[in-house]
């Protein structure tokens, strides 16, 4: 079997969160497209049923969409319930929901500093925990947050710390998992993206002015798209990233090398 044959999903079962649009959406319909069944998790659940059903239609593959918010304990065990009747295991998860606020550090709210806190930080816990339980009484399985090049940069000109902040504790809690679960069958990665031209960004005329000012100084001069951070998403997913665990991969087009 050939290296592309060993990187085939078929019969495997994965969530994503924040699957419904995005970032979410493109690695979710890579998922499908490698032959894995796909569970679309959003907030927004009238989105997650539509590109659920233009996955499943496109692919072949099974895929139901699940309302959660990945900050409720409660939503997050009701996706793992919902998933496991419907598949009865789970091969690989995508932990993904997040937001950005853009605020100045001495003008933020508490109540501002935790929305972002509990989504992008305390979600991606809730849901690769939940995920965890599962892998580890299987014996198997992958772990995969989204992350960002903001933990590793301070981004300019637009005040973000608390999302900066939330990202960098992302990359530590993956390579924590990492090491706990590593002699037990799960691995668990992280992902960096750089600035990523999603719909909601190109789309949004207040960003236009950012978005010029990255593409400036960005060494590629053009946002990514987000269909080109599938391909580590499937390999990440699959077993040929066996021996790959604790990494962060920065996707970025060369941003944070300077």
């Amino acid at each position: 079997m050939g290296i592309i044959e060993k990187m085939r999903l078929d019969g495997k079962v994965s969530f994503v969160t924040g699957g419904a649009r995005g970032i979410g959406k493109q690695i979710a319909i890579a998922l499908a497209e490698a032959g894995s069944h796909v569970a679309l998790v959003d907030i927004d659940i009238d989105e997650a049923q539509k590109t659920a059903k233009e996955i499943a239609s496109a692919e072949g593959v099974e895929t139901i969409a699940i309302k959660a918010d990945a900050t409720r304990p409660e939503d997050v065990q009701n996706m793992m319930d919902t998933i496991l009747r419907k598949w009865g295991k789970l091969d690989a998860a995508f932990c993904n929901a997040g937001i950005c606020l853009n605020v100045p550090a001495e003008e933020m709210t508490l109540d501002q500093w935790k929305k972002v806190i509990d989504i992008n930080l305390t979600g991606v816990f809730l849901t690769s925990q939940a995920a965890a339980k599962q892998m580890l009484k299987q014996g198997f399985g992958s772990i995969v947050n989204t992350a960002s090049m903001s933990g590793h940069i301070v981004n300019v000109p637009q005040p973000q710390c608390s999302y900066n902040a939330s990202k960098a504790g992302v990359i530590q809690l993956t390579k924590s998992m990492a090491v706990e679960f590593a002699k037990r069958g799960v691995r668990v990665n992280s992902i960096s993206p750089g600035y990523i031209g999603t719909e909601l960004v190109t789309s949004a005329p207040h960003l236009k002015a950012l978005i010029d000012q990255w593409n400036a100084i960005a060494p590629l001069g053009r946002l990514g798209r987000p269909e080109e951070l599938q391909s580590i998403a499937v390999y990440l997913a699959g077993d040929t990233s066996s021996f790959t665990t604790g990494s962060d991969f920065i996707i970025d087009g060369a941003f944070t090398c300077f």
